[in-house]
C-alpha cells in the first residue's frame, strides 16, 4: 500500500504492437482555395491490460481499471513529469469490452510524417493507482 492507501497497478507487461497498416487513399481535390490536410495511416497500437495489483492481488480490468493513458515524446525515457497526449477509457461504453487498442493516426494533429516517436502507456485504476510506464515502443508515419 502506498501512503495515500492506494494500491499501486502491478508493473504490467503491455505488449505493444504497432501494426502498420498501409492503405492507399485518394488524394483530396476539393474545391476552393484551401488545401485539405492530408491524413495519417492508420497505425494501431495494441496492448495487454495488467491482471494483478503489486501487491499481486487479482485485478478484474473491467471493474478496476478507469483507464489507458497514452504518452507520446520524441526521444529519452518517458518520467512522472510527462503530460499523456491521449486518455481512452478502460472499458468501451459500447461494447462493454476492454480496451485494447488505439488508433495513432487520431493524434494526426500532434504527430508529423517523417518523425521517429517513441509510444507508452500506463494503466489507471479507478482509485486513481497508475502503473508503471510500459516498456516503449517506436512508430512513424
Amino acid at each position: 500500500m502506498t501512503k495515500s492507501g492506494r494500491q499501486p497497478i502491478a508493473h504490467f507487461s503491455i505488449f505493444i504492437i504497432i501494426i502498420l497498416t498501409f492503405l492507399s487513399g485518394c488524394g483530396g481535390g476539393g474545391e476552393g482555395g484551401s488545401v485539405p490536410l492530408e491524413s495519417l495511416p492508420p497505425k494501431i497500437l495494441s496492448w495487454q491490460p495488467p491482471t494483478k495489483f503489486l501487491n499481486n492481488i487479482p485485478l478484474e480490468p473491467k471493474k478496476d481499471l478507469a483507464n489507458f493513458e497514452i504518452y507520446i515524446k520524441g526521444s529519452g525515457g518517458f518520467t512522472e513529469n510527462d503530460s499523456p497526449v491521449a486518455l481512452v477509457s478502460a472499458v468501451d461504453s459500447g461494447s462493454g469490452q476492454v480496451a485494447t487498442t488505439f488508433n495513432l493516426a487520431n493524434l494526426g494533429a500532434f504527430l508529423s510524417r517523417g518523425v521517429t516517436y517513441q509510444v507508452a502507456l500506463r494503466a489507471v485504476a479507478i482509485t486513481g493507482a497508475k502503473s508503471a510506464f510500459s516498456s516503449p515502443a517506436t512508430f512513424s508515419f
